[in-house]
């Protein structure tokens, strides 16, 4: 009998080893999150014996994610990212912040990437429109704001946007 809620398209993350320490990691610094079930391989596989590879299943802001630990495939990089929209400068702070602890790095415009490689962009939720305005010099002057951030800082976007 099919689940009728079930979620028709979701993120898969594979992970050399720790995904579900990763996906504890994520449901402790969002709401509505969790690790549903952590479900290990009874089987051989390529990437090891019975027992070994482990499928995590986990929830945050209430959508579904699925997590691997397989050993060393292809490492995390800069082409996918996941995209958290904040409401105010206090909520990007505190997920920028969390997710940084324990070894992560700060990249560029709001980018970074977390303790398990990762890489997350901590936004302001009002950022896409102020950049799509129809007044072309509005939309520069944020754009050129956000290039020479790290951490985004939401009332430098609102100075650029209403000068």
């Amino acid at each position: 009998m099919a689940d009728k809620t079930r979620t028709k398209i979701y993120t898969h993350l594979w992970y050399a080893r720790e995904a579900e320490q990763a996906a504890r990691f994520y449901a402790s610094i969002f709401p509505d999150s969790r690790v549903d079930r952590v479900t290990a391989l009874l089987s051989e596989s390529p990437s090891g014996p019975p027992g070994s590879v482990k499928v995590v299943d986990f929830t945050l802001f209430g959508q579904r994610f699925q997590a691997i630990s397989a050993g060393p495939h292809h490492e995390f990089n800069d082409a996918i990212s996941i995209v958290v929209q904040c409401d105010d400068q206090a909520e990007l702070d505190r997920y920028w912040n969390a997710l940084l602890q324990g070894g992560g790095t700060a990249q560029a415009c709001g980018w970074l990437i977390d303790r398990f490689g990762l890489r997350w962009q901590i936004v302001p939720a009002i950022l896409d429109e102020m950049m799509r305005d129809k007044d072309p010099a509005r939309s520069k002057r944020v754009t050129d704001a956000l290039l020479k951030m790290v951490k985004l800082d939401i009332a430098t976007f609102e100075k650029a946007y209403r000068l």
